[in-house]
């Protein structure tokens, strides 16, 4: 239960006399002689260092604020909407915020906490961020003096908590944790224990993400799957793959159900210790269990066999997934076909594709463009030209360079009027010839005795400029 009475208010700077607004108070030019210290804490303020921009704060505030009272409303939008977008005060918020707890009638709520809280925090002042929470913790927002504590309390400490595990100031995270539980009713919610948890993992103290996450079972606070994730891959990261699969285990005994993450993670654990068989195994597991894969399962696995020089297991995995049905669209298995095609195996990289193509996974352009110059490499020029057309049938454009290589394989094989075939569709696809591809189909002709066709090409090659004289256009036309 929360207390009924209203909390006294505790401002950042003394009340003055309710006849008038405050004046901001600037503090010396730094470059001048200081006054002695007084022995007193300093006030958390942001402060001018020039009296002439104090004056013109002052008037700039006076401009947009005319109507006393001040209320919450009218102090964040003056601060949204107008002191956010000046180019010489923006810096000057929480000054602004401090001027306005020691207006009399004046007191802040979530809104102006929450709007000055992500501000300290997108700008790094972190500082002044702590200051304002611990003023937060001694003047709750109006909402907390019925009954219940204020719901947006938890949301804008969180972000606070956020802010402070990113740059890796994770005992400030702490005391804002700290703080909020004793604004809160009840518990703090998992997200706020997985944010702390992470930025423990992320700065690399394991020992104490698995601190907190004891303290988070202490309060009886039931853990997600974010939760284990991020403990199961600190588990990993730090060569205790057997306490992660602990963590795995226990987390299904939980009644807490893994997700595409949670097997990733424990698969490229079992490949990092080099126990690929468990690792495969997990992933049946996984498909056993109802879970997706994601292209990074697939890229683990089929990824890590090739690297381990076990592309045959590789292949047969991939295709075997593709036959229960389990590849993800989009999945790129280029590395696949490349690391096939650069060992002179493009007739198995040719099965693999034909294989998933067949199960609707198209591959992707660079896929297609690997395979057939190892087609090509491996004087498989039909086995080439049967991709290349499958990849005009799907709108796949192939580039100049790969497509110019195989006209010129196939007019070297006198089959030129299938490269001009090839060209006339391709065209259609959206490819734009150059000079060299029409030039080849003229070459092949000639060496074929077609004149007439030859003719055609050159003809075409002039009206699209590839020609720039009459003797060129000669030299080309006779052959």
């Amino acid at each position: 239960m929360r207390r009924f009475t209203r909390p006294k208010v505790i401002p950042l700077l003394a009340k003055k006399p309710p006849s008038q607004l405050p004046h901001l108070s600037p503090i010396p030019n730094p470059s001048l002689p200081q006054p002695p210290q007084n022995p007193s804490p300093p006030s958390p303020i942001l402060t001018l260092s020039h009296t002439q921009n104090h004056t013109h704060l002052l008037t700039f505030i006076k401009t947009h604020i005319k109507n006393p009272p001040l209320t919450p409303k009218t102090l964040l939008h003056f601060l949204k909407s107008k002191l956010h977008h000046h180019p010489t005060f923006t810096h000057l918020d929480f000054h602004v915020f401090n001027w306005a707890s020691t207006v009399d009638s004046y007191r802040h709520d979530h809104s102006t906490f929450e709007w000055m809280v992500c501000s300290l925090a997108n700008t790094a002042r972190f500082s002044e961020l702590g200051c304002l929470l611990s003023f937060i913790v001694a003047n709750p927002c109006p909402c907390s003096d019925g009954i219940f504590s204020c719901p947006r309390t938890e949301p804008i400490f969180r972000f606070a908590i956020s802010a402070y595990c990113r740059v890796g100031r994770l005992d400030d995270a702490v005391r804002a944790f700290d703080s909020m539980r004793k604004l809160i009713d009840g518990k703090a919610s998992v997200v706020v224990y997985n944010i702390l948890i992470n930025g423990f993992v992320k700065c690399g103290e394991h020992d104490k993400a698995l601190w907190f996450y004891e303290r988070m079972v202490r309060d009886r606070v039931k853990g997600d799957v974010f939760t284990f994730n991020i403990l199961i891959s600190s588990y990993c990261r730090n060569s205790q793959f057997g306490l992660a699969l602990e963590l795995f285990k226990d987390m299904r005994g939980k009644g807490c159900s893994p997700n595409v993450v949670s097997f990733n993670t424990l698969i490229k654990g079992f490949f990092r210790e080099g126990k690929f068989e468990d690792g495969i195994e997990m992933a049946y597991e996984m498909i056993e269990f109802g879970c997706e894969f994601s292209s990074v399962t697939c890229e683990i696995l089929v990824d890590g066999l090739c690297r381990e020089g076990q592309v045959e297991e590789a292949c047969e995995l991939l295709i075997d997934f593709s036959r229960k049905g389990v590849v993800p669209r989009g999945y790129d298995y280029y590395g696949l076909v490349e690391v096939l095609c650069r060992k002179g195996n493009s007739e198995r990289a040719l099965e693999v594709v034909d294989e998933l193509w067949r199960m609707r996974n198209v591959p992707s352009l660079i896929a297609c463009t690997t395979l057939v110059e190892g087609l090509r490499r491996s004087a498989r020029i039909d086995e080439a030209l049967e991709v290349m057309g499958r990849m005009l049938e799907v709108d796949m454009v192939p580039d100049i360079v790969t497509f110019n290589c195989l006209l010129q394989d196939l007019c070297n094989l006198g089959r030129t009027e299938e490269a001009d075939n090839l060209s006339l569709l391709s065209s259609t696809k959206g490819l734009e010839l150059d000079a060299t591809a029409y030039t080849i189909l003229a070459s092949g002709y000639s060496r074929e005795g077609k004149k007439k066709e030859g003719k055609v090409v050159v003809d075409e090659m002039l009206d699209m400029g590839f020609i720039p004289d009459l003797a060129t256009y000669n030299r080309l036309a006779n052959g």
